[in-house]
């Protein structure tokens, strides 16, 4: 009887092996073949699942961002306003080790995205959904009293989008100079001016 397989469990499983063995050894180290060692399969078996490296590094992409959002959604799941907004600002911010490897998949995904249509259309639709979000929380924010300065928040969305995806390349090229710390105070200096 032939062996069952769970497709989606299958290529999950090489996604998380991929952003770990991209995380370890960049973008360039992650060929095919050493996926496919650490994931314990032959070369040639990742080809059912994803026909390239640069599908692998997409697939790798999404799965952080969507552990991202997992995370997003359970530490603002009881808060809002400024609260909501500072929580969600901290689950991008790359405030520890598993934070950090996954900023090492989003810089070279946003090095591939710049001359490619399909993944830059990709991180276009991701950040659309944090900008809903954040306006979202910026506007329970100002119906609550708490922020009062007469600036548009979406400026305000697009300094606090800056800044932590600044933060993911800052860490990942200056972890000793950019520490959890430091990224912390910076946020909660600017979210205070507001």
């Amino acid at each position: 009887m032939p062996k069952v397989v769970d497709h989606d469990a299958r290529r999950l499983e090489l996604v998380e092996v991929t952003w770990r063995v991209i995380a370890q050894s960049g973008i360039d180290g992650a060929t095919m073949r050493e996926i496919a060692s650490h994931a314990g399969f032959a070369n040639g078996a990742l080809k059912p699942y994803f026909a390239s490296k640069d599908d692998l590094l997409a697939a790798s992409f999404q799965h952080v961002f969507n552990l991202t959002n997992e995370r997003t959604e359970r530490s603002t799941k009881d808060l809002s306003g400024l609260a909501a907004l500072r929580a969600f600002c901290h689950e991008v911010l790359p405030l520890d080790e598993d934070r950090i490897l996954e900023a090492r998949i989003v810089v070279p995904f946003w090095q591939k995205a710049l001359t490619d249509p399909e993944k830059a259309e990709q991180h276009a639709q991701d950040m659309n959904q944090w900008r809903t979000r954040m306006l979202g929380y910026l506007q329970q924010a100002r119906d609550e009293g708490i922020i009062t300065k007469p600036i548009v928040d979406i400026q305000v969305v697009r300094h606090l989008l800056s800044t932590t995806m600044g933060a993911q390349v800052m860490a990942v090229l200056y972890p000793a100079e950019f520490s959890p710390a430091q990224q912390i105070e910076a946020l909660d200096a600017y979210l205070a001016m507001l």
